[in-house]
């Protein structure tokens, strides 16, 4: 079994495991991050191409844009972990005292919104790479646009996982404010992602 064989044996041995996390919003930014690098390859298996030298240029930017979301999704899968257990650890406080219910209470709600902005952040990084995707199918070699094609629903199924992560912890947010304002932009994020990955798929499917 190679390293890389072996690091994806076991994170996924972990997210089966008893433990809380790594959980669903590791395992969205992880499908992100996937999108993301099947975009780049689009774009690195194409650039150079005869026949391609006219997009050339897109698809080195798509390709380097790509690469950024990819390592900035990556790093959430640990940010994704670290939000949650610093909720389970908030919950854990003493409570025996006013003073230690008020610390315990303001600790909740600030890992709470941290819960919250984490996932609404990988949405929108998936946003980003679904909106990359479209590049790449419109202009990528053909023999790989099904590899395009893969990105953008990998990207789609974790901004949509990443929504669930959003749905679940807004409501507990004493802050309404702030919740309604997470809870507009993901919805906002959700509704326009649904049209532009069928989109892109249909542009894939158009070039096989």
């Amino acid at each position: 079994m190679t390293i890389a064989q072996n690091s994806v044996v076991e994170f996924l041995e972990r997210l089966a495991g008893s433990a809380p996390t790594p959980g669903g919003g590791s395992a969205a930014a992880i499908m992100g991050a996937m999108g993301a690098a099947l975009v780049s390859m689009t774009c690195n298996v194409s650039i150079g191409k005869k026949g391609y030298e006219a997009v050339e240029a897109d698809l080195l930017a798509v390709r380097d844009e790509s690469e950024k979301l990819r390592l900035r999704l990556t790093a959430m899968v640990a940010a994704d972990m670290a939000a949650f257990d610093g909720l389970m650890a908030a919950y854990k406080l003493p409570k025996a005292t006013d003073d230690d219910k008020a610390r315990r209470s303001a600790s909740i709600q600030s890992s709470l919104a941290r819960a919250t902005e984490v996932p609404l952040d990988c949405a929108r990084a998936c946003a980003a790479v679904i909106a990359l995707a479209r590049r790449a199918a419109e202009h990528g070699y053909k023999g790989v646009v099904s590899d395009a094609g893969v990105g953008v629903l990998s990207a789609y199924g974790a901004l949509r996982s990443a929504a669930l992560n959003v749905y679940i912890n807004a409501p507990a947010l004493q802050d309404r404010a702030a919740a309604e304002r997470y809870l507009t932009e993901i919805n906002a994020l959700v509704a326009s992602a649904a049209q532009e990955h069928e989109a892109v798929y249909s542009i894939v499917r158009g070039r096989l």
